[in-house]
């Protein structure tokens, strides 16, 4: 780190910032200018008390961070691109791998529907909610534990891996008995508790990005999975909230681009809750493929309009299917295997 001293400060009270800093953990290195002073900290922030509470000294102007604050994560840590292998289905590698299914399991019917077209057309690993984290509490909440009895159904017919939202630590354990990635929803993304104890299961995680997080607490969230040695996580964009009412949330696409830049963790794009509307979901896929997404999980349902939760952003077996048309060009030009 980096502590800028003001202006004008005497040698005294530079001297006293040194002391501070060597306190802290850190060897200290002033480097004296013709009007100011800056004293490179060094050692590892990781290990050390951060230098940020030198603000309050009067003589200190900022204090600035050299280090990434998500280590673990960062691409100084990780040049290569890391590739989570889900039981043999690999994501952040060479093919675009896609995840699709209902949002809620609602029905054995419905689900072994869903999970047999969504193959069909080239899905790897099918998603469903068991669990349902719902704005209001008279809305469908899913099915629980018969939900997840009908997700390892599905698993035994059509091969296919699993993906479902786990929202309380108390879930975790039966949860990662048939999933085989864990989603952690937006509205949990900086639960940390639960993303602790999710990480402890050493299965795959799937992390959303909160409805106003930014990129970097969207990435410290991942550190936390990380630091706890579960080094399989997946990013995933699913749109913030903005002010614009025309789309239910606004998918951030750029944030696509900076997290493949800033980390070396595959980033998974959910058109379907990035925008709610299922006429758009084509056009963000073809999106986040051209800017170098590592796959999509898209929402499946046999009869939209009468989906008990989010008809309105989900596809028909037909819109599935032109979907994966639809972005074949688009791996391909990014030099990625096609669903």
């Amino acid at each position: 780190m980096i502590v800028v001293i003001r202006a004008g400060a005497t040698q005294d009270k530079i001297d006293e910032v040194i002391e501070e800093v060597r306190k802290l953990g850190y060897e200290p290195r002033p480097i004296v200018g013709e009007l100011q002073t800056v004293i490179a900290a060094i050692g590892d922030e990781r290990i050390h008390h951060t230098l940020e509470s030198l603000r309050v000294l009067p003589q200190v102007e900022s204090v600035l961070r050299v280090q990434k604050r998500y280590k673990l994560a960062s691409r100084e840590t990780r040049f290569e691109n890391t590739v989570v292998d889900v039981d043999g289905v690999a994501i952040g590698g060479e093919e675009f791998v896609l995840m699709a299914g209902p949002c809620s399991v609602e029905s054995e019917e419905q689900l072994l529907e869903t999970a047999r077209a969504v193959k069909a057309a080239g899905a790897k690993i099918l998603r469903g909610g068991a669990y349902k984290p719902r704005t209001s509490p008279y809305e469908f909440q899913g099915l629980g534990r018969e939900g997840l009895r009908l997700l390892q159904l599905a698993k035994a017919e059509t091969g296919l891996k699993i993906i479902t939202e786990v929202l309380s630590e108390r879930d975790v354990a039966h949860v990662a008995e048939v999933a085989d990635i864990l989603q952690i929803g937006a509205r949990n993304a900086q639960n940390f508790r639960l993303l602790v104890e999710a990480a402890r299961t050493r299965k795959p995680i799937l992390l959303k990005r909160g409805l106003s997080e930014r990129i970097e607490e969207w990435l410290l969230a991942a550190e936390y999975i990380l630091a706890e040695g579960n080094p399989s996580v997946l990013l995933c964009e699913r749109g913030i909230r903005t002010f614009e009412t025309w789309t239910r949330n606004t998918l951030d696409l750029s944030a696509v681009a900076i997290a493949k830049q800033e980390s070396h963790l595959p980033v998974i794009v959910d058109p379907s809750q990035g925008c709610g509307r299922a006429d758009l979901v084509r056009a963000l896929s073809k999106g986040a493929v051209a800017l170098g997404a590592d796959g999509l999980l898209v929402e499946v349902h046999p009869l939209p309009a009468e989906a008990l939760s989010d008809g309105q952003q989900q596809l028909d077996f037909r819109g599935f299917n032109t979907l994966v048309a639809d972005i074949r060009p688009f791996t391909a030009a990014a030099g990625r295997r096609s669903p």
